[in-house]
């Protein structure tokens, strides 16, 4: 059985991405799903004289061993302003310090949710690109926008965006299972 590790990029308690990414991780078949909370991570702002004085904090070394426990990531990027949120961004920083393979070259799924018509896309992109140079193994990804129309616990109710959801899904299982 695969271990997948799923977490919404933001510290919000009623993260939208966090919701999106546990429920795509419960579509999985025959895994064990990891469920973080990136508020159970909280670190200091970056800063290389930080990182000097004081080392790498004991809670980004606890992410980067969750990270290399799992088989897999899922990951819902949250986005303020156009970009990632900044304690996933200072999240990121610190991993990137531990090692630059951040994602250890281990199979990803990238999603982003918003409550706008965009869904996320600008952060999409943005990390679509980005990931593979920090050993992301992008599989999959799915940018869901009107979030509050488009899902609840159920699942998403408009039925082509269901159906592009299940197809990403089916690719993500088919390199979890290989």
């Amino acid at each position: 059985m695969k271990k997948v590790l799923a977490f919404g990029a933001s510290n919000s308690k009623k993260s939208i991405n966090k919701a999106l990414a546990f429920y795509v991780a419960s579509q999985l078949e025959n895994t064990e799903v990891i469920l973080a909370d990136l508020n159970d991570y909280v670190l200091p702002i970056y800063s290389p004289d930080r990182e000097q004085e004081r080392g790498i904090p004991e809670n980004a070394r606890k992410f980067d061993a969750l990270l290399d426990s799992a088989d897999a990531h899922v990951i819902s990027l949250a986005e303020y302003n156009g970009n990632a949120t900044a304690v996933f961004k200072n999240l990121f920083d610190w991993l990137s310090r531990i090692d630059q393979k951040v994602f250890k070259d281990k199979p990803m799924f990238l999603l982003a949710t918003s409550p706008g018509r965009r869904g996320g896309k600008n952060v999409m992109e943005i990390h679509k690109k980005l990931m593979p140079f920090f050993g992301g193994k992008l599989i999959a990804n799915f940018s869901l926008p009107h979030f509050y129309q488009n899902f609840s616990a159920a699942g998403i109710g408009n039925a082509e965006m269901r159906q592009a959801l299940e197809e990403q899904i089916q690719l993500f299982q088919t390199a979890l299972n290989a």
